[in-house]
């Protein structure tokens, strides 16, 4: 009786559990990612640390892909404390344990590559200075003024995206995902508020879209270039931004029928809520995830992701036709969410983050104190 219990419950759940294929090629064994989450946790120093391998290896096997935190391409782009780097060969061996550490059992390693731009932190930037697209800050108190990028800074990133893509595969990663989201560097050139540029890289919508298709141009040279087998490339993407001029909707429908047409495996919409629509046009109810997808799914994999906490919620979402969905303060709560699925136990999934449960769930103390003091973000009890 047990068997056939489990059985049901495999059945019910079965979107989650088919494999896919990539337009690359690479196939992948279910449909959740692990979605990027900062965690605070590496050496100073840029290096990969021990603490954060076990953090890793803790919330690997169950999943199908997984996306680490975000790399840093350049020193001038670090944008978080215990932040990890891939702007130098020397950070290889690092970087190949952290991809072998995820790879355990069938899941495929995906890593972050950014640059903060204007959020970066100016204490961690070598000459105490934020760069982005103009000077213009941030809209929030205290931001600083960054420093406009000059036209050799802006190909030397660009170059810098395609370096560090080259150092994921030599450290045997399965794929790359440009950080385009997030209101960091790309970002900030696509959006109207911290770009007012007025040579090729500003003003109208098609040059503020020239400065993260060149970053894919870069990457994606960089496969052809260096990989020997089939490498997956996403880009990761905030649909809106709640500053005036910001981003629009629309703006964004024509951004990723851009993106459609470069060659991307996936497009990770980065967004609270799964469901919610438009924040900025009222009027606009539609889940953005769903819109994107219906723009250019025929093309390009959608990942969706935002507050779908059970298995119930991803199937309902996948029923949608996006493909996959990318899980993260889940993932903190319940390493083991997709093998207590897999197992008919979604009953035993922790909802709640615990106090007491650090040293079990194998959480790192610059994440755990971030976890315990930022409010609403996590359901935390005593």
């Amino acid at each position: 009786m047990a068997s056939k219990g489990v059985n049901k419950m495999k059945q019910k759940y079965e979107k989650i559990f088919q494999d896919f294929t990539f337009p690359s090629g690479v196939e992948v064994k279910n449909r959740i990612m692990v979605a990027p989450m900062t965690h605070y946790s590496s050496d100073d120093s840029g290096e990969v640390s021990e603490r954060e391998l076990a953090y890793y290896k803790e919330r690997t096997g169950g999943v199908g892909t997984f996306i680490t935190a975000c790399a840093y391409v350049i020193k001038g782009g670090k944008g978080f404390p215990g932040q990890f780097s891939i702007d130098d060969d020397k950070f290889l061996p690092g970087l190949k344990k952290l991809a072998q550490t995820i790879q355990s059992n069938g899941t495929k390693a995906i890593i972050q590559i950014y640059h903060g731009g204007r959020q970066s932190p100016a204490e961690l930037l070598p000459d105490q200075q934020p760069v982005s697209a103009s000077a213009v800050a941030a809209d929030r108190e205290g931001a600083i003024v960054p420093r406009d990028m000059t036209e050799d800074e802006i190909n030397q990133t660009i170059q810098a995206f395609g370096d560090a893509t080259r150092r994921a595969i030599e450290a045997g990663f399965d794929g790359v995902e440009i950080h385009g989201a997030n209101t960091y560097l790309l970002q900030q050139f696509f959006s109207p508020h911290s770009n007012r540029r007025e040579d090729q890289w500003g003003g109208s919508l098609a040059n503020r879209m020239k400065f993260p298709i060149e970053i894919v141009d870069s990457v994606k040279r960089a496969v052809k270039e260096y990989a020997k087998k089939p490498f997956i490339v996403g880009y990761r993407i905030s649909p809106e931004e709640g500053s005036n001029p910001g981003i629009q909707l629309e703006d964004t429908l024509h951004f990723v029928d851009k993106l459609a047409d470069q060659g991307l495996d996936y497009l990770h919409v980065s967004v609270n809520h799964f469901w919610n629509g438009s924040f900025r046009e009222k009027d606009k109810t539609e889940s953005r995830i769903i819109k994107i997808h219906e723009k250019i799914g025929n093309r390009t994999p959608v990942v969706g992701v935002g507050s779908l906490h059970t298995p119930d919620e991803v199937v309902e979402a996948l029923e949608t036709g996006v493909p996959f969905i990318a899980l993260g303060r889940e993932l903190l709560m319940e390493p083991k969410w997709m093998e207590k699925v897999q197992a008919g136990q979604e009953d035993e999934i922790r909802k709640t983050l615990s106090r007491h449960a650090q040293e079990e769930l194998v959480i790192p103390d610059p994440l755990w104190d971030r976890l315990m003091n930022v409010k609403g973000w996590l359901p935390v009890e005593d």
